[in-house]
């Protein structure tokens, strides 16, 4: 699965443990400084995606205040393919960064 920012923080928000559809969003949009709002359709797309390729788990349905919810967790493929990703972009930005530093940084 291709992780673009969505999909990543997506995936990111099930670090802590199980969450339901809207607390994901919530919590995608918290982790990148409201930088990625995932919508709910793709939400739902991301976790369907992830759920073929066993990167997160679905509960049983349960009900709170009237709506039917599942809690989605991340699995060992899933935590995996998140730490390889985050060490993709950290590697990309130290490149990037150093010859930002080489040439003078950015221009003013």
């Amino acid at each position: 699965m291709e992780l673009r920012p969505p999909s990543y923080f997506t995936l990111a928000a099930l670090i802590d443990g199980p969450l339901h559809g809207y607390a994901i969003m919530r919590r995608a949009a918290e982790l990148s400084d409201n930088t990625v709002r995932v919508t709910t359709g793709t939400l739902y797309s991301i976790l369907d995606r992830a759920l073929a390729e066993g990167l997160v788990v679905v509960g049983g349905p349960y009900t709170v205040s009237g709506r039917e919810r599942r809690d989605y967790t991340l699995t060992p493929a899933g935590r995996l393919l998140l730490q390889a990703e985050t060490n993709a972009i950290a590697r990309a930005a130290s490149v990037v960064g150093a010859r930002l530093r080489a040439t003078g940084g950015l221009p003013a």
